[in-house]
């Protein structure tokens, strides 16, 4: 065999490692092995000692590990990593998310504020989460998000407080700014937190658990509000300005603790931002953790846990129009969802429900969405389809829209409950196409940044859906309704589209790659400039 076979060999070894990223399950890592060629473990060995990764010291192309060591260290991870991520999520979302509870307390009423100026304090809160999300996930990818993440749930915490002593409408608008920039940041953060120890696919996987927060506490957080609303009047306070100080100490105890349980990376668990202590892991199981997500995407490597991104790497991010795809999707796919869920209780309540009813009868909606979301997360899974499966949201949306915009106003009170319940119902597979971003990004730098601009474009679907809902639209918003029905229809040719738009995009690689003669192809690898999903042997998942 000739050098240049040799080498050419070693080149296919390398494109199926990279172009296999992200598609083995759980039960492949063991035998995927992109280092079994020595030529090809030393190339990315020198990618890791330049880049000063933390976890070198434990990388090993000829480690092995049996299944029941893996399913033991991917348990302990599930337990003592993502269990916490899970529950300061879950807080995030009860306190940006009590606003909504808050108004079926006559809190509007209180504040002397319309629809309009409730619409404006939510608008300039999410502009300001927005605007913070990119910033607040470089702070982290800098300091860490063990130090950045606790301070962000103090902060958020004790604001939240803060909004029990509100009283007129330039408060109401202030506060909700601070809420937005202390939350910024805080969902890209621990995307990139997680990705430290799950391979693609698990993260997939793990975050449609991530979101089910957001069913599960609202289920929680309807309940204590029905119960906490009716204390209005207890020592001249209004149930709404209880409900802020309880949940804001609830959250302010969160936070407290997530400065002693988070841990700094993989290899090292014993480290949180207060303390040096015991690790979570033994050097065994760092090992297994170690190579096990270098095995999935090597690119993981390529930055330490601490190395900053420059500016010059955002924009370079933003060069890479393969992720735009994703980026429409954030701020048009869910937005019946974003516009209907902060109204909810006050559409109930303008029907002439009671105002604890007004917060009982949003549950059955959440229960729902916490049977769809993980199912929807599973079905994607198994399929191995992403593409398809994002647009099974809006193919479950369409008939509750349609039977809105087509019923007259005088329907029934419980029609339209059962047809607003079917909406906030919906499979969310938000949390599929935030892993989707991950899976593809195919280096830690365009993964930081790209997880925070979806997530930024998420907020700005969040931004559009809670104007749709105005003052002079109200009770029915039928206009509103109207617009929430073009943006499903779209949303389904969209998720379509970005299929179609990928396997296009794989077969120009493929026709590009196989223009190259074999020479050519290694010369590329060795000396290429392209990076992460820009390279011709990367080959995208849909």
């Amino acid at each position: 065999m000739s050098v240049q076979k040799e080498e050419y060999d070693i080149t296919e070894k390398a494109q199926a490692s990279v172009s296999a990223n992200s598609l083995t399950s759980d039960s492949e890592s063991l035998s995927h092995n992109p280092f079994d060629d020595f030529n090809e473990s030393e190339r990315w060995r020198k990618v890791y000692e330049s880049s000063g990764y933390e976890g070198l010291s434990k990388f090993d192309p000829e480690f092995t590990w049996t299944k029941d060591e893996e399913r033991k260290v991917i348990r302990k991870i599930d337990l003592k990593i993502f269990l916490w991520v899970f529950i300061m999520f879950a807080f995030l979302d009860l306190i940006r998310k009590n606003i909504a509870r808050a108004v079926s307390d006559n809190f509007i009423t209180d504040l002397k504020i319309n629809t309009n100026d409730y619409n404006l304090g939510q608008t300039l809160y999410l502009v300001l989460f927005l605007v913070s999300e990119l910033p607040g996930n470089l702070l982290s990818k800098r300091f860490g998000p063990e130090r950045v993440i606790p301070v962000q749930i103090v902060l958020w915490s004790i604001i939240c407080i803060t909004q029990a002593g509100l009283k007129t409408r330039a408060q109401f608008i202030a506060i909700r700014c601070l809420l937005g920039i202390a939350q910024g940041g805080f969902i890209p953060d621990n995307i990139l937190y997680l990705s430290y120890y799950y391979t693609g696919a698990e993260l997939t996987f793990r975050l449609s658990f991530f979101w089910c927060a957001i069913p599960l506490f609202q289920i929680l957080g309807s309940l204590l509000a029905s119960g906490v609303l009716e204390m209005r009047g207890l020592h001249n306070l209004a149930g709404w300005q209880y409900l802020f100080i309880i949940e804001g100490f609830l959250s302010l105890a969160v936070g407290v603790a997530s400065f002693y349980l988070m841990r700094r990376g993989p290899t090292q668990t014993g480290e949180s931002a207060f303390h040096k202590g015991k690790s979570y892991f033994t050097e065994h199981e760092e090992k297994i953790m170690v190579n096990r997500i270098l095995r999935d995407d090597p690119s993981k490597g390529d930055m330490s846990n601490r190395q900053p991104v420059t500016f010059k790497e955002i924009l370079y991010t933003l060069t890479e129009f393969d992720l735009w795809p994703l980026f429409i999707q954030g701020i048009t796919g869910f937005i019946s969802f974003q516009t209907v869920t902060p109204y909810m209780s006050l559409i109930l309540k303008s029907m002439n429900y009671s105002t604890f009813l007004s917060n009982v009868l949003v549950i059955p909606s959440q229960v729902l969405l916490l049977i769809n979301l993980p199912l929807a997360a599973l079905l994607s899974r198994k399929l191995k389809e992403k593409s398809l499966c994002v647009g099974i949201a809006n193919v479950w949306v369409l008939p509750f829209i349609v039977s809105l915009v087509a019923l007259p106003t005088d329907t029934n009170p419980w029609i339209k409950y059962v047809l607003l319940t079917g909406i906030l119902g919906l499979p969310f597979t938000h949390s599929i196409l935030a892993g989707w971003v991950s899976e593809i990004s195919n280096s830690v730098r365009s993964r930081a940044i790209g997880t925070a601009l979806y997530n930024m474009n998420a907020q700005v679907g969040t931004i559009i859906a809670s104007n749709l809902y105005r003052n002079d639209d109200k009770p029915y918003y039928v206009k509103g309704n109207k617009t929430l029905l073009g943006f499903t229809c779209f949303n389904i040719v969209m998720a379509v589209a970005t299929k179609f738009y990928y396997i296009s995009r794989n077969r120009y690689k493929e026709r590009k790659w196989n223009s190259l003669t074999k020479e050519e192809q290694v010369n590329y690898l060795e000396t290429t400039t392209d990076k992460g999903m820009k390279r011709l042997d990367y080959r995208f998942i849909h």
